[in-house]
C-alpha cells in the first residue's frame, strides 16, 4: 500500500482529540478510560459515512483494515499489519513537530501463534488503562480479525461504553484544510445545480418531453463522472475532478409526492411542471456538501406565499447558528418563530432542520433538532436543511390530480462563526429567481386566428435536426460569453498601458569596447619585422600599415578573402562598417559612433603562398572560437542564478525513481539514471558519471505534468520551468523524465514479432500482462509527482492531459496530439515540447475557416506581446466546436476568419504603441474582419443565385440555358419558342462545330505571344455561351 501520510496533519488532529478526550466537558466519552477504534471489513453500502472509517480519513487520510487505535491519555497505540506499521512509523519518525503525539506500534505478522499472543499483549494495555474501554457500538465490522480480537477482549472483562458522540466532537470543528476541501466541494455541487440541471429541466418541461426523475437524476449525475461532459461545467481550475464524486445519487421528486429526508430516492415517474425539488451534494477528497432547491413553474399565490416565508426563516435560523448556541435551542426557536408567523405550517415543518456534515455526510451528533444538547463551535459545518412537507393547494383548479399536494425545501451548507454564519453553497434563493411563468396553451382563448395559429402543434419540423435548438442555445451562450471576455480583456489592456506607453522594449545589441593591448611593449615581438600577426591570446590580428603595427580586435573583422594570383598570393580583410548590408541570421553590429571614419577593407600581397596560407587559417580559426564564445555568452546573458539544491542526508527512507531517462539527454551515452527527491528540489543523476546531472528547484518549477503511457509508449514526469536552466551546453526550459514501455507484440526471448493467433492462452497472458506492466508504472510515475507537490510545500501542483480532450495539429513540422490540462495545453511525447500557460494567453485566432476546407489553423496571441505568436496548423475541422468549447471553458477569448494574416506585421503595429492599438480598438478588428468575410460570402453565394435565375422565373432560366447553347453553336437564333423547338443536334452539326474549333486552334498558334494571350480571351469570350438578356434583369 504505497501512501504518504502527513505527519504534522496527524499530530495536530491527534492532539485536538485527546485533548477533547481528557476534558470531556460535556460528558459525551461517558467516562471511557480509552477509545478503542477497530477497523475491519466494513459493509460497502456503509463505506464512507461510518464514523470509524471518517476518523481515519480525518487523522490519516487513508483508511487502513485490520487495524486497532486505542487513544490513551497521553499517547496512540496501534495493532496492524508489518506493512502499514512501517507506513505509519513515519509519523513517529517525523522531525519539527510542536505538540507531538507518541506512537507505540505492534506489528501483526503471518504466525498464527504469535498473533494470538500479540492480541493477548494489545488486549492487557486496554485492560491497564482502566474498565471501561470507549467504542462505536453503531458500526459493525466483520472479518477474521475482527472476530480474533472480540475472542480475546471478551475475555478481560471490560465494559464497553459507546462514544461516537465524544468522537464527533473531536472531530468537529474543521481546520484550514478541512475548510478548504469543504468549500471545492460546495462549489463543485452548485456548478452541477446552476449550470446543468437547471437549463436541462427548463428545457424538459419547456419542450414536453417526457422525462423520469430517475434518468434526470442519471443524467444529473453523469455530469460529474463522464469526463466529456465535465469540461463544459466551468468547474473551479483548483479542484482535481479525479477527487470528486457524488455524496448519493441526485434526489429530484415533483408531482405531489415528496420525501424531505436525505435518505430519499429518485422513483420512475415522470417529471412534472408544477413543483420541483432537487437535492445534490458532491464529495471532494472525503469531504461532503449538500444543497436543496424547489423550483416552480406557473406557481399559484398560496405558494409564492410560503416559499418566501420559508425563505424569511432561513434567514431567522441562520441569526441563531452562532458560536455557543445549543442545538435544540435553535430548533425550538424555529418552531416558535414558524408558530408566531404562520401557525397553519406547524404541522408540516420538518422534525430535523439539519446536521453537522463533513467527512460524514451526516453526523446526527449535531442534529438540528429537539433531542441534541450539543453546543454548536465556530469552524464547524452545518447542513441547514428546512422544510415544509405536503401542504395542500388550495388554489389547484382539480384539473390535474399531482398537483393537489407539494412540499417546500431549502437547504444549505453553512460555517458556523461567531457572527454570523457563512454560506459555503452559493446559488439563488429569492422566489423570483427560482420561479418561471410558462403559458399554457390549452388554457389561452383563441382571440387572435394569426396568433393561435402559431401556437398550434404541427407535424413541420422548426429545425432539421433534432438536436439543433440546444446546439443553437450552447452558441448563444458561447457568443455572449466571448463578448464578456472580450470586453473585459480590452479594459485590462487600456488599464495595463498608460497613454504613450509602449510594450517591454526590445532589446538592442550594446556597444561593446575592446582594448587589445593596454601599452605599445605588450604586442607580440613578431610585429617588429612588420608581418601579419595573429595574437590568440589577445584575440586580435596585428597589421602592419604604413611601417606601423596597427590592432585590430578579431570582433572587427568581417570576412578574410585569400586569392592566388600566379606567383602572388592576396589577402584581403573586410571589417565591419555602419550601413553595411547583413544576413538574415548575422546581428547588426553597434557602433559609438556611426558618423566616424572607418577603415573598409585592407589588402596585402606576398610571394609566400604557405605564410598566407596559415594565416588564412589562423585567422578563420580564431574568428570561430571567438564567435562560439560570443554566441555562449549570450546564451548565458538571461540565465537566472538558482540557488543551491539542498540535498536531504539522514538515515530516512530516500525517495528515488530509479531507471529513468531524461530529455534533453546529457552529453554523452543514452543510459538510465536515478530521479532522487531532496529538500528544495529534485536531482537527476546519471548512473555513468557522477559529475554529470540535473538539478531542478519548486522554486523554479512552473509546471508538474504527468503523462501516462495510456496510447504511449512512454510514461513521463514533464517540468515546465519559470526561467530557464543549462543542461551541456544548451539552454532549456522544459525537462523530462521518462520511462519505456515494452512492446506487447515483441518476444522477449526472440526479439521477433509474435504472431497474432487470435484465442492463443499465451497471447492473452501476454496482454494482461502488458495492461498490468502499464498500469504499475502509471502508479509508480504518478506517485512520484504527488510525492513532488507534498515536497513543495504548496509551490507546485501535479497536472494531468485529458487526451480525450486532445486534437491533432502541427506545431512544428510534424503532426502531433495535442492535449489540454488545467492550466495548459501541451504535447509531450517527442521534442520540441509544446507548453503554452492557458493563463499567459492573450486571445487565440482561428485562420483558414471556411466551408469546404478539411482543417483549419491556429494561432496563440500571449499578453506578453514581445513574445512571437504561436502557430498550430493544419488542425481538422471536425475539431472546431470542440476546441472552441474547450476555449470558451478556460475563458479564452477567440475570433476566427477566412485567411491566413501576417502576424509579425501585426505584433510590431502592437508593440509600437500598445495604448493606441487598444485605443483604437485592440483585437475588436479580428472580429470585424471575420464578420465582413462572412458577409461577402453570403452576399456572394446571393448574387451567384440571382445570376444564375436571371431575375426572373425557374421556366425563363430554363429557356436561357437552351439559347446559350444555340448561341455557342453559332445558330443565331435569339427567341425564346425557337430554342423550346430544337430536341438535339445531329451529328453533321457537330463535325461541323469540331472543324470550327480546330481552325481556330490553328490560327491562335500562328499568332505572335502577346497577339495569342489576346485573341485566346477573345476567343474564349466568343466560345463562351451568353445568355440572353431578360425583362427580369440579366447579368
Amino acid at each position: 500500500m504505497a501512501v504518504e501520510l502527513s505527519p504534522k496533519q496527524f499530530h495536530s488532529r491527534a492532539t485536538t482529540l485527546l485533548k477533547a478526550f481528557a476534558s470531556d466537558s460535556d460528558g459525551s466519552f461517558a467516562g471511557a478510560d480509552c477509545l478503542v477504534v477497530v477497523s475491519g471489513l466494513s459493509d460497502e453500502s456503509e463505506a464512507g459515512y461510518q464514523k470509524t472509517s471518517a476518523l481515519q480519513l480525518w487523522l490519516l487520510g487513508y483508511e487502513f483494515t485490520d487495524t486497532i487505535l486505542v487513544f490513551l491519555k497521553d499517547k496512540i497505540a496501534v495493532l496492524t499489519s508489518i506493512k502499514k506499521a512501517n507506513i505509519l512509523q513515519t509519523l513517529e519518525d517525523a522531525m519539527g513537530i510542536e505538540e507531538k503525539v507518541p506512537i507505540v506500534l505492534y506489528r501483526r505478522g503471518k504466525d498464527e501463534a504469535a498473533n494470538k499472543a500479540l492480541f493477548e499483549e494489545f488486549a492487557n494495555v486496554v485492560k491497564a488503562a482502566g474498565s471501561k474501554a470507549g467504542v462505536i457500538v453503531k458500526d459493525k465490522q466483520k472479518g477474521k480479525f475482527v472476530d480474533e480480537w472480540k475472542a480475546v477482549i471478551g475475555t478481560k472483562g471490560i465494559e464497553e461504553v459507546d462514544v461516537a458522540a465524544g468522537i464527533a466532537t473531536g472531530m468537529a470543528v474543521k481546520d484550514f484544510e478541512d475548510l478548504k476541501n469543504m468549500e471545492l466541494a460546495c462549489k463543485l455541487t452548485t456548478t452541477v445545480l446552476q449550470n446543468f440541471f437547471v437549463d436541462e429541466f427548463q428545457a424538459i418541461v419547456d419542450n414536453g418531453k417526457k422525462v423520469t426523475h430517475e434518468a434526470l437524476s442519471l443524467q444529473t449525475e453523469d455530469v460529474l463522472l463522464n469526463p466529456k461532459k465535465r469540461t463544459k461545467m466551468r468547474f473551479p481550475k483548483e479542484a482535481q475532478l479525479d477527487s470528486a464524486e457524488w455524496c448519493y445519487t441526485p434526489i429530484i421528486q415533483s408531482g405531489g409526492k415528496y420525501d424531505l429526508k436525505p435518505s430519499a430516492q429518485s422513483d420512475k415517474t415522470a417529471l412534472h411542471d408544477g413543483t420541483i425539488l432537487c437535492s445534490m451534494g458532491v464529495r471532494y477528497k472525503n469531504y461532503c456538501s449538500n444543497i436543496s432547491r424547489t423550483f416552480f413553474i406557473n406557481p399559484e399565490k398560496t405558494k409564492e406565499k410560503n416559499y418566501i416565508f420559508l425563505h424569511d426563516l432561513q434567514s431567522h435560523v441562520l441569526s441563531l447558528l452562532k458560536d455557543g448556541a445549543l442545538c435544540k435551542d435553535v430548533y425550538s426557536q424555529a418552531v416558535q418563530y414558524v408558530e408566531s408567523k404562520r401557525p397553519d405550517l406547524v404541522p408540516n415543518f420538518v422534525k430535523n432542520a439539519g446536521f453537522a456534515i463533513g467527512i460524514e455526510f451526516k453526523d446526527s451528533t449535531y442534529a438540528i433538532s429537539s433531542k441534541s444538547s450539543k453546543v454548536l463551535t465556530d469552524g464547524m459545518t452545518i447542513n441547514l436543511s428546512l422544510g415544509f412537507q405536503n401542504i395542500e393547494n388550495t388554489e389547484s383548479n382539480g384539473k390535474d390530480p399531482r398537483n393537489k399536494v407539494y412540499s417546500l425545501l431549502l437547504a444549505d451548507t453553512v460555517r458556523v462563526t461567531k457572527a454570523e454564519p457563512v454560506y459555503l453553497t452559493n446559488y439563488d434563493r429569492d422566489f423570483k429567481d427560482i420561479s418561471w411563468e410558462m403559458n399554457d396553451e390549452d388554457d389561452e382563448p383563441a382571440v387572435d386566428n394569426k396568433k393561435s395559429a402559431a401556437k398550434i402543434p404541427t407535424a413541420v419540423l422548426k429545425t432539421k435536426l433534432r438536436n439543433d435548438e440546444d446546439e443553437m442555445t450552447n452558441e448563444q451562450r458561447r457568443t455572449l460569453h466571448q463578448k464578456e471576455l472580450a470586453d473585459a480583456r480590452h479594459a485590462e489592456g487600456l488599464a495595463r498601458y498608460s497613454e504613450g506607453g509602449a510594450a517591454k522594449a526590445l532589446e538592442k545589441a550594446a556597444f561593446r569596447k575592446f582594448e587589445c593591448y593596454r601599452k605599445e611593449t605588450l604586442l607580440p615581438k613578431a610585429v617588429e619585422q612588420l608581418r601579419i600577426v595573429v595574437d590568440r591570446r589577445s584575440e586580435a590580428i596585428v597589421l602592419p600599415v604604413y611601417g606601423m603595427a596597427v590592432p585590430f580586435h578579431i570582433t572587427t573583422l568581417k570576412t578574410i578573402v585569400k586569392n592566388e594570383e600566379g606567383a602572388s598570393t592576396y589577402l584581403r580583410f573586410n571589417f565591419q562598417i555602419p550601413g553595411q548590408s547583413t544576413g538574415k541570421k548575422e546581428a547588426v553590429t553597434p557602433f559609438e559612433d556611426a558618423s566616424a571614419t572607418f577603415v573598409k577593407a585592407m589588402t596585402f600581397k606576398s610571394s609566400d603562398t604557405a605564410r598566407f596560407a596559415e594565416i588564412f587559417r589562423e585567422v578563420n580559426e580564431l574568428k570561430k572560437d571567438v564567435s562560439k564564445r560570443e554566441a555562449e555568452r549570450k546564451e548565458k546573458a538571461d540565465l537566472v542564478e538558482q540557488d543551491k539544491l539542498i540535498e536531504m542526508r539522514g538515515a530516512g527512507r530516500r525517495l528515488l525513481l530509479r531507471e529513468v531517462y531524461a530529455r534533453p539527454a546529457l552529453e554523452g551515452k543514452r543510459f538510465a539514471g536515478d530521479l532522487e527527491l531532496h529538500t528544495n528540489g529534485l536531482r537527476y543523476q546519471s548512473a555513468l558519471r557522477n559529475d554529470q546531472r540535473i538539478d531542478v528547484l519548486f522554486s523554479n518549477i512552473k509546471h508538474l505534468i504527468f503523462q501516462p503511457c495510456e496510447g504511449e509508449l512512454i510514461v513521463i514526469i514533464h517540468i515546465h520551468l519559470k526561467n530557464e536552466i543549462m543542461i551541456g551546453r544548451k539552454k532549456t526550459k522544459d525537462v523530462q523524465f521518462y520511462r519505456e514501455v515494452t512492446d506487447a507484440n515483441f518476444d522477449e526471448t526472440g526479439n521477433r514479432k509474435r504472431r497474432q493467433n487470435y484465442g492463443d492462452e499465451d497471447e492473452f497472458a501476454a496482454e494482461q500482462e502488458e495492461r498490468q506492466r502499464r498500469a504499475a508504472l502509471d502508479k509508480e510515475f504518478k506517485q512520484f509527482a504527488e510525492k513532488i507537490a507534498d515536497a513543495s510545500n504548496g509551490e507546485v501542483e501535479v497536472d494531468v492531459p485529458f487526451r480525450d480532450l486532445g486534437f491533432q495539429g502541427v506545431p512544428f513540422r510534424q503532426p502531433v496530439l495535442l492535449a489540454p490540462t488545467t492550466d495548459c495545453l501541451v504535447h509531450l511525447v517527442e521534442p520540441p515540447f509544446v507548453v503554452t500557460t492557458i493563463s499567459e494567453i492573450e486571445r487565440v485566432h482561428l485562420e483558414r475557416v471556411r466551408f469546404g476546407l478539411k482543417s483549419f489553423d491556429l494561432v496563440v496571441v500571449y499578453k506578453d506581446f514581445t513574445r512571437p505568436v504561436q502557430h498550430i496548423n493544419t488542425i481538422p475541422t471536425d475539431q472546431l466546436e470542440n476546441l472552441k468549447e474547450w476555449l470558451d471553458s478556460v475563458d479564452v477569448p477567440f475570433t476566427e476568419g477566412p485567411i491566413n494574416l501576417s502576424w509579425p506585421q501585426i505584433m510590431k503595429t502592437v508593440n509600437e504603441s500598445p495604448f493606441d492599438f487598444y485605443n483604437e480598438g485592440g483585437w475588436s478588428f479580428l472580429q470585424a474582419d471575420s464578420e465582413e468575410d462572412d458577409e461577402d460570402e453570403q452576399e456572394s453565394e446571393y448574387a451567384g443565385s440571382d445570376s444564375d435565375s436571371g431575375g426572373g422565373d425557374s421556366d425563363e432560366s430554363d429557356s436561357e440555358d437552351y439559347d446559350s447553347d444555340d448561341d455557342a453553336s453559332g445558330s443565331g437564333s435569339g427567341s425564346d419558342d425557337d430554342s423550346d423547338e430544337e430536341e438535339g443536334e445531329d451529328w453533321d452539326e457537330l463535325e461541323r462545330k469540331a472543324a470550327k474549333h480546330d481552325r481556330r486552334k490553328d490560327d491562335r498558334e500562328d499568332l505572335s505571344p502577346p497577339q495569342k494571350s489576346k485573341k485566346r480571351r477573345d476567343d474564349s469570350d466568343d466560345d463562351r455561351p451568353r445568355k440572353k438578356k431578360s425583362s427580369g434583369g440579366g447579368r
